[in-house]
């Protein structure tokens, strides 16, 4: 292996130890709610919060911070954000009650945004190419899907012999591990001394998302509901006020002309699309087992572990599949399985093979390990290296206005439906409309633009990109 090929591997080896260590826990604590609000005397209801808490925060503050990482270096924010992730695994492990606990996982929200604009930006600068950075985000996608199977897979047994809080007490050492093994490998990025952060404009642009995900998540109580009606009119004051700041800043936290250009928009709207199908399905497919096909919540958790296991094994196998067939091709693939996977559910009633409903998980994990490696490099390869933490985070923004607009309106669809249609009929409806909405990332990643296909590609090298191109192995 050459010296460069060596450090360039030792890079995205040292990203993916810190993904590892600490997304591991993410599914464990979703599976483990109910014991946690028994252990803390609250409801499960209010540990929600949580989960949906965190997705509010990388929403938030992921503009801020991936611009910060382009200005401040991305070495030290990816560092930042590990320290956040092992203050947060402390402070879960010893939260007293619901409010230190919902407090804790908040911060894990702003690690999460600093973890992944920075580990984006750093393997994008590297891995310059477009094969290359679809090969290299398959490889972040099998750390990311994959870290939580392992997590179910050994933290279900260890909260069942030992309690939840033993899951974050052995994660703290994990991370700290992974802490100093990244602050010796990791390289710095440019530092840019001479350009002032944007602070007015990322006040602004946070108040604008953070208050556009409140009322989407609080709408359940009605869109006219009084919460509800007061974010929205949050939202409507501070998207004047950020393209007025934003038009008279020098160096805007989020340049207003990336709104115009297809090759910025198409991806984000895409990754939208496939988010609100993917964790709006991932939200009612457990609920939709139990109440609907009345399946066990051990048979639910098995069938569940189908999607990010596929999700795991399908992105580094995607990331070099589209190398030879292009990223709009990959993109668009990702979005058929998913809309197949979401009819798939449809089709199925309490009389179907269970077969059929690890084959539709399955196809959902599919999709996204298509899609997720491809849109995140044509994003990165639309903008320049300065700007990459901030490409990064607009995507991140797109994605989590996805995840909480899928997972809220998927489930008012079934709530809705079903004294109409009945519990079976209620979830079909459901899912009908994620695939509606998943059929929309099928027309925008077809209007991608499309990079040139290589004409021959073998692992290790790409053709017409030369030696340096691929990631090498071993």
């Amino acid at each position: 292996m050459t010296r460069e090929g060596g450090s360039r591997v030792s890079l995205l080896v040292s990203v993916l130890v810190g993904l590892l260590a600490t997304n591991i826990t993410f599914t464990v604590f979703n599976v483990a709610l109910v014991d946690i609000a028994g252990s803390l005397h609250t409801t499960s209801t209010t540990l929600t919060w949580a989960i949906t808490g965190p997705l509010l925060v990388v929403g938030v503050s992921a503009p801020l911070l991936g611009r910060i990482g382009d200005l401040r270096g991305h070495r030290r924010l990816y560092l930042v954000g590990m320290m956040g992730a092992l203050v947060c695994a402390v402070a879960t492990a010893g939260a007293w009650n619901a409010q230190t606990l919902i407090a804790a996982r908040l911060l894990s929200g702003l690690g999460s945004a600093s973890l992944t604009a920075s580990s984006w930006a750093l393997l994008f600068r590297v891995y310059d190419r477009p094969a290359e950075r679809t090969m290299v985000m398959g490889w972040w996608s099998l750390v990311g899907a994959g870290g939580p199977v392992i997590g179910v897979a050994v933290g279900g047994p260890l909260v069942q012999a030992f309690g939840w809080r033993w899951i974050f007490i052995i994660q703290a050492p994990l991370i700290a591990l992974a802490l100093f093994w990244c602050r010796r490998t990791l390289p710095e990025t440019d530092l840019v001394t001479d350009e002032v952060l944007d602070l007015k404009g990322a006040v602004l642009l946070a108040a604008a998302i953070g208050s556009l995900l409140l009322a989407i998540n609080q709408s359940g109580r009605g869109w006219l509901s009084l919460p509800v009606l007061a974010a929205l009119a949050v939202t409507v004051l501070a998207v004047p006020l950020f393209v007025m700041v934003e038009r008279t800043t020098p160096n805007p936290v989020l340049p207003l002309e990336w709104l115009g250009r297809r090759e910025i928009v198409m991806p984000c709207v895409a990754s939208f699309a496939m988010s609100f199908g993917y964790m709006g399905g991932f939200f009612i497919t457990p609920l939709f087992l139990e109440q609907g096909l009345k399946y066990s919540i051990g048979a639910t958790g098995f069938f569940q572990i189908a999607r990010p296991l596929v999700f795991a094994v399908a992105a580094p196998l995607a990331g070099y599949m589209a190398a030879r067939t292009g990223e709009r091709f990959s993109a668009a693939s990702g979005a058929v399985c998913l809309v197949l996977s979401m009819l798939a559910f449809v089709m199925t009633d309490p009389g179907s093979p269970a077969l059929l409903i690890v084959v539709a998980l399955g196809v959902s994990g599919l999709a996204q390990g298509l899609a997720q490696p491809s849109i995140s490099a044509l994003i990165a390869g639309a903008v320049e290296p300065g700007r990459l933490g901030s490409a990064s985070a607009t995507m991140q923004v797109a994605s989590q206005v996805g995840v909480v607009t899928g997972i809220q309106v998927m489930e008012t669809v079934q709530v809705s439906k079903l004294h109409s249609l009945g519990t079976v009929g209620s979830y079909h409806a459901s899912y009908l409309v994620g695939a509606a909405v998943a059929a929309t990332a099928v027309a925008t990643a077809l209007a991608m633009r499309a990079r040139p296909t290589p004409r021959r590609w073998r692992l290790g090298r790409a053709s017409t990109l030369g030696p340096a191109s691929a990631i090498e192995i071993g």
